[in-house]
């Protein structure tokens, strides 16, 4: 059987290589969250790569096998599920982090479904089409997040914050990658919202169109920014270096969405991230933020207005 140590060692570095946002954030856990943190990631990871046909986030592309792509992910992540000894790190990384806490199998099947969403070319046409899609392939990891942070499973109050938090990280990246799914032949923006501006299907990208997709994509950044908000409300129920990495990965993954409704009808032409310096930025305000976490965030109501995720 693999050594849990160079199973971590792995998941350390495909989260350094894979994400460099979460990375940073994951340096302000504790040792054991941190590595439980890198463990589920690298499954992520894995899955999402096997899904798109990418290597480490990068390079998506039309794949002509999804289905196939789809039973291996969902036989090796069973096996790691039922205990047993995969042969593959980022799936035997399951198997460790999932034996080791309370985290609900049906998460992890959760995210699975998400897959299955991209694998049968399925597009949002309403605003609640999309919510469903962003907690499938996001908002559940934050519901696993919170788990291996100590949360409890029936605390749902908590992991519905922790979900916000996936939700948010989720409409950023809608935001920023419009252009680079269209390449892949995928679109995230609701067939309601496409009527709305008069934008013909498929035609999103095309500059006489360009006005009416800032336009969207703001509204997707202003939702990503209630979610982010909202998410912080649950860290008064976190360790303070738990609460400190989740306002972190808050504070730096909000900037992406923040930068794309600032550069307007030029978010496209260069990938939005976030520089090491603005990293800092908020790993260095989120302390003080996580310090003051009970006055600043505790007793603050959940927004009813917000999508809630299915129990």
């Amino acid at each position: 059987m693999p050594a849990r140590a160079a199973i971590v060692a792995t998941a350390g570095e495909i989260i350094g290589q894979g994400s460099k946002s979460f990375a940073a954030a994951s340096t302000l856990f504790d040792r054991r969250t941190r590595e439980r943190a890198w463990l589920l990631y690298a499954w992520c990871r894995a899955c999402d790569d096997l899904a798109d046909g990418q290597e480490l986030g990068h390079g998506m592309k039309v794949v002509d096998d999804a289905a196939d792509r789809l039973a291996l992910i969902t036989r090796r992540t069973e096996q790691a599920l039922a205990g047993e000894v995969v042969g593959d790190p980022a799936f035997d990384a399951l198997r460790i982090v999932a034996g080791e806490t309370a985290m609900p199998h049906r998460f992890a099947r959760d995210l699975i479904a998400g897959f299955a969403l991209d694998a049968e070319e399925w597009r949002p046409r309403t605003t609640d089409d999309l919510m469903q899609y962003c907690y499938h392939v996001a908002g559940v990891v934050g519901c696993m997040m919170a788990v291996i942070m100590g949360v409890r499973p029936d605390d749902h109050a908590t992991l519905d914050r922790a979900c916000d938090l996936g939700l948010a990280f989720q409409l950023a990246n809608i935001a920023r990658d419009i252009e680079e799914d269209d390449r892949a032949a995928r679109c995230y923006l609701p067939v309601e919202w496409l009527v709305e501006m008069d934008i013909p299907p498929g035609q999103h990208m095309k500059p006489p169109f360009r006005p009416r997709l800032t336009v969207l994509a703001r509204r997707l950044a202003t939702m990503a920014e209630s979610y982010e908000a909202s998410a912080r409300g649950g860290t008064p129920a976190l360790s303070f270096r738990s609460a400190w990495a989740v306002l972190a990965a808050a504070g730096i993954y909000g900037d992406i969405a923040r930068q794309v409704a600032a550069r307007g009808d030029h978010a496209w032409d260069h990938r939005v991230t976030t520089s090491g310096l603005q990293k800092l930025g908020w790993i260095a305000r989120s302390a003080g933020q996580a310090a003051r976490r009970e006055a600043l965030y505790a007793g603050t109501p959940r927004p009813a207005q917000l999508w809630t995720r299915p129990r």
